[in-house]
């Protein structure tokens, strides 16, 4: 580079940090100013020596993302100095986390080590390395959820700046952006960015589809802007006549969304109906906030039609991201339906900053709803017990979801994702309260643990000590936090049967003259096609790998002669996994209908379903029960068309199976009977009991149990022990 380039350079570099101090959202003091230029020198220094793909100084990145926190986002000056910072650490090794402390103190150095630990997201890493970055990088929420606001800024950033990038590496990026940080950056509040974010990736994930609808929008703009303008100019008459202080804006729906409503409604883009929202902010103070929004949704609704299925309130009920705004959609002219958004100036705020509005207008140290978020979400990224990928698929389920709004018995209002169940909104009062839960009430009435909420229900959660969670409440639960709880807890059942079933096959082997060492726990591994030794401790303690097998085993290894010549001629096998401290899961077994039954089917060739999708069972006229799944391209038109021939049908871990069994009893009729056939039901671990009847007939007695066992020798050792009891004639299965 020449003097003159260089010179050049320098006087941009000047003018974009000019341009920073002037946008900033936030007042700065001259203290605020002395910390920015201080992170601006170090960052100028620490970078002077690198460039961008593009060729431009590098130090132009840092300056683009303290303007975005600053401007776009609101943040304050010690945010800003980081923003600029957040790379130094990284790229130059004559500054360490502690000269950052030294020269800007704890906060500043707090929020660039914690942007530091998370900013190498690696191409080449693999889907659970990098889904263990990200949970990283959520756990950094908590500590200071700048962290996260300035990684968001810093991708938004990039995104804007990745034309020169190879097409391997945006796509990379652009995918990793929609799956994450669009839908954090909505959890936060920042909406315009989220939209930003969504309408990039799309740019560089689906490139056709984003420059087609890009192409469409800009010819339609002007008939647009004058559509707008007709239906602006109605209410702006209307709204002068009440004396309002507003502005009205009209504003296009994002390329995203739009793409978004024509794959879900399967549509042209003439055919997406309100591809325009129109927005009125209005001034009002504190105290006549809510009646204003209400007055003048009265005067839209006065001169158009509202839909009455599309008005959302949040002004009553805020969203958990903090976000406040009547929506109506009504018919415009000409017959068109126009998203009408009504938001107060603090309302828009917050809105279109999010986090940093929340702060400015929170009053003394009330907790405010992106705060419960937060703690909320502590306890979900604490939960180290799921998988990576597992948990980033769970938090992703409640960043984007919708919600409704519940109330405790007490009348407290809470508010859930939609599609909730009675068992989330138990985990969601306490984990204790979930883990104990026997039963609901919605509105007064006992309903099954799996019934849907709906938004202003009153919901009362039964809880019992003896309560605990089991395989068929992850039916039940939709919520991460409700989800993860219970599969720790199944997890930790699964163990403790695990330790029960080391000892019983310890004993089993003793008779059967082996002891239990790690050979021979090797061998049976191997030998039962499982994969930890957990796995094979499990499946003895419920009985899977009953006597008659274990023989079989001792049997195919008491020939030692023609193991010798086997072992001889291969290295004898070991199980990779054999110290894994977990047990698998075989999704093995196909079961259909309410009762889970076994039947006979064929996978369909349309959709291909794998152990584990979910599916269903579709009877069909010559070839039987053909399986599809249910994202399956023709399971629309099967499931309207042939209601009746649809089979619920769902995989199964083997080991979790549960047979439904009916035993029938008789005897002598005797006081405390009943009490202590139930008695043993309950003490045979394992057993649920479904129903019962019992009658007596002239000092004759019948009954009949509806259990559900893992498998049948469970079954077995319950008849033997009902047998047992005093009075008590005949057991048998029907």
């Amino acid at each position: 580079m020449t003097d003159v380039d260089i010179e050049k350079e320098n006087a941009s570099i000047a003018k974009a940090y000019k341009e920073l101090l002037k946008v900033s959202y936030q007042t700065l003091s001259t203290e605020d100013k002395k910390l920015i230029r201080k992170a601006f020198d170090v960052a100028v220094d620490a970078h002077k020596e690198q460039r961008r793909k593009s060729g431009e100084a590098y130090i132009f990145h840092p300056i683009a993302v303290a303007k975005i926190v600053a401007s776009e986002i609101g943040l304050d000056a010690t945010s800003i100095a980081a923003a600029l910072l957040h790379d130094v650490v990284e790229d130059n090794e004559n500054y360490t986390i502690h000269d950052i402390e030294r020269m800007f103190g704890e906060t500043v150095a707090r929020i660039v080590d914690g942007l530091t630990k998370i900013s190498v997201l690696s191409t080449d890493m693999d889907i659970s390395l990098q889904a263990e970055n990200f949970r990283k990088m959520l756990l950094t929420l908590h500590d200071d959820v700048r962290v996260i606001i300035i990684k968001i800024a810093d991708r938004l950033h990039n995104m804007q700046t990745m034309d020169s990038m190879p097409d391997a590496k945006q796509e990379k990026i652009a995918s990793e952006t929609l799956y994450i940080y669009a839908p954090l950056a909505h959890r936060i509040g920042l909406y315009n960015i989220k939209t930003e974010l969504e309408d990039l990736g799309l740019k560089y994930t689906e490139p056709e589809v984003y420059n087609d609808i890009l192409l469409k929008i800009r010819e339609s703009k002007e008939e647009q802007d004058a559509y707008i303008k007709e239906f602006n100019s109605i209410i702006r008459n209307a709204l002068n006549t009440e004396g309002l202080e507003y502005e009205i804006k009209g504003r296009p729906k994002s390329i995203f969304s739009i793409r978004r409503k024509m794959m879900k409604q399967g549509v042209s883009f003439d055919e997406v109906y309100d591809k325009f929202a129109v927005r009125i902010i209005y001034k009002a103070d504190p105290s006549n906030e809510k009646f204003l929004a209400w007055k003048i949704y009265s005067i839209v609704t006065d001169h158009f039609t509202p839909n009455p299925t599309r008005l959302r309130d949040w002004i009553s009920s805020p969203k958990s991201t903090g976000y406040e705004a009547l929506h109506i959609t009504v018919m415009g002219p000409k017959g068109r339906w126009v998203e009408v958004q009504i938001r107060s100036e603090r309302m828009n705020e917050i809105a279109e900053k999010g986090y940093a509005a929340h702060y400015k207008y929170k009053q003394g140290d009330k907790e405010d709803v992106l705060d419960t978020w937060i703690n909320k979400l502590q306890e979900a990224l604490e939960n180290n017990e799921t998988n990576p990928v597992d948990f980033v698929e769970q938090f992703k389920l409640n960043l984007y979801s919708k919600e409704i709004y519940v109330f405790s018995p007490k009348g407290d209002l809470k508010s859930l994702p939609k599609g909730a169940t009675a068992l989330d909104f138990a985990f969601s009062i306490h984990t204790e309260v979930g883990m104990h839960t026997r039963g609901a009430k919605v509105n007064g009435k006992l309903v099954p643990l799996s019934q849907e909420l709906q938004s202003g229900d009153q919901v009362e959660i039964l809880t019992s000590e003896n309560a605990k969670p089991n395989t068929n409440w992850l039916d039940y639960a939709t919520t991460a936090r409700a989800r993860s709880k219970i599969k720790s807890s199944l997890k930790q059942e699964k163990k403790s049967i695990a330790e029960d079933g080391k000892e019983i096959l310890r004993r089993k082997l003793k008779q059967l003259k082996l002891t239990l060492d790690e050979k021979i726990v090797n061998e049976m591994v191997v030998y039962f096609k499982l994969k930890t030794s957990l796995d094979l401790f499990f499946r003895v303690g419920i009985g899977t790998i009953d006597n008659s097998m274990l023989k079989e085993y001792v049997g195919s290894r008491s020939n030692a002669f023609m193991s010798y010549i086997k072992n001889k001629i291969r290295k004898p096998q070991v199980a990779q996994d054999i110290d894994k401290d977990e047990i698998t899961s075989k999704y093995d077994m196909l079961v259909f209908g309410k009762e889970e039954e076994k039947l006979d089917y064929k996978l369909s060739a349309c959709c291909n379903p794998i152990p584990g999708d979910p599916v269903f069972g579709f009877l069909t006229v010559n070839e039987g029960i053909k399986v599809h799944k249910k994202n399956c391209p023709n399971a629309l038109s099967l499931q309207s068309n042939y209601a009746y021939r649809i089979l619920k049908a769902k995989w199964i871990d083997s080991s979790q199976q549960e047979y439904a069994a009916k035993i029938s009893l008789s005897g002598i009729d005797n006081l405390g009977l009943v009490n202590e056939i139930t008695k043993v039901i309950s003490d045979n671990m394992h057993v649920n009991m479904k129903s019962l009847s019992f009658e007596s007939d002239d000092g004759m007695f019948t009954g009949r149990i509806n259990v559900v066992v893992n498998n049948k020798n469970m079954l077995q050792k319950l008849i033997d022990n009902l047998k047992k009891i005093n009075g008590i004639d005949k057991v048998i299965r029907v």
